[in-house]
């Protein structure tokens, strides 16, 4: 069995119901469960919530909630991967019925159907923990710059005079999904580390949306990817 699982709390603070808010006709969530049932990957899509509005949006748009969550594992400093293992302690009687599970952000309306097959595809073949969404940074992180007390300092004054094409490409978290086995999320292993993998994205189909700036990018980004026919 393979299980997605779509944690989307009602508390968000910088982006008011942020989850149930409404993108380009849509509330948020949907485009989470929408692009998790079009994969065909999974026999359950769950969404871990502790609010009843997402909880009746998350069934009108085709995922189960069959539970509530616990007030505990619902504020703003609860990392995710309890949150999963949580779920999966809930909705599973034996662990080993669980082939894998995949963790999809409520917040990603540019996530796609084929990335999550592919992403499924590199967890099994390489046998890894974890196998999550992840992009390439659009600048060298060797010559990024801070600010002292007014004053600029190089992060890394050695690649100085380094040409951008000699320094190591870096990557980062997309903010979309996370495949795991059962047992890595239930013992809470790390997904940063080097038991995961990861399968890339194109940059712009890829914006975290924390703020409302984040969320007016995110509009910005989604119309020309519409209007282009990419999504």
């Amino acid at each position: 069995m393979r299980i997605a699982i779509i944690p989307a709390r009602g508390g968000s603070k910088r982006i008011p119901r942020k989850n149930v808010k409404d993108f380009f006709g849509k509330p948020l969530i949907a485009y989470s469960i929408e692009a998790a049932l079009k994969s065909k990957l999974f026999d359950r899509v769950i969404v871990s919530t502790d609010d009843e509005e997402i909880a009746t949006i998350a069934k009108d748009y085709g995922a189960e909630v069959p539970f509530m969550r616990p007030i505990e594992l619902s504020d703003d400093f609860t990392p995710t991967i309890p949150v999963i293992a949580h779920a999966i302690n809930a909705t599973c009687k034996e662990l080993n019925e669980v082939e894998a599970v995949c963790c999809i952000y409520a917040t990603a309306p540019f996530v796609q159907a084929k990335f999550i097959t592919e992403a499924y595809k590199k967890l099994t073949k390489t046998q890894s923990d974890y196998c999550f969404s992840a992009t390439s940074f659009a600048f060298p992180i060797q010559r990024a710059i801070k600010l002292q007390n007014e004053k600029v300092e190089m992060f890394s004054p050695e690649h100085f005079n380094t040409r951008s094409q000699d320094l190591e490409e870096a990557y980062h978290d997309a903010g979309q999904f996370y495949w795991g086995t059962p047992k890595a999320w239930c013992e809470g292993n790390p997904i940063f580390a080097d038991k995961s993998t990861l399968t890339l994205l194109p940059r712009y189909l890829v914006q975290d949306i924390d703020t409302l700036e984040d969320w007016k990018r995110a509009e910005l980004m989604y119309k020309v990817l519409q209007d282009e026919s990419i999504i």
